[in-house]
């Protein structure tokens, strides 16, 4: 089934997705972003960063 078909078949069970990210210190939803801000979202590159061997607790 083509994923646009699969979509539209299953359309009463889709629920909205609101998405937060961090900014300034406190989480915003990204809807709520003006077009600039959106871009820059979209944009960004997310990474895992490793623990450092020297860290010790």
């Amino acid at each position: 089934m083509k994923n646009e078909k699969m979509l539209h078949v299953h359309e009463a069970q889709r629920t909205k997705c609101i998405v937060y990210t961090r900014v300034m210190g406190y989480h915003r939803p990204v809807e709520s972003f003006n077009i600039g801000k959106k871009g820059e979202h979209q944009e960004r590159k997310f990474f895992l960063q490793k623990a450092s061997k020297n860290y010790v607790a």
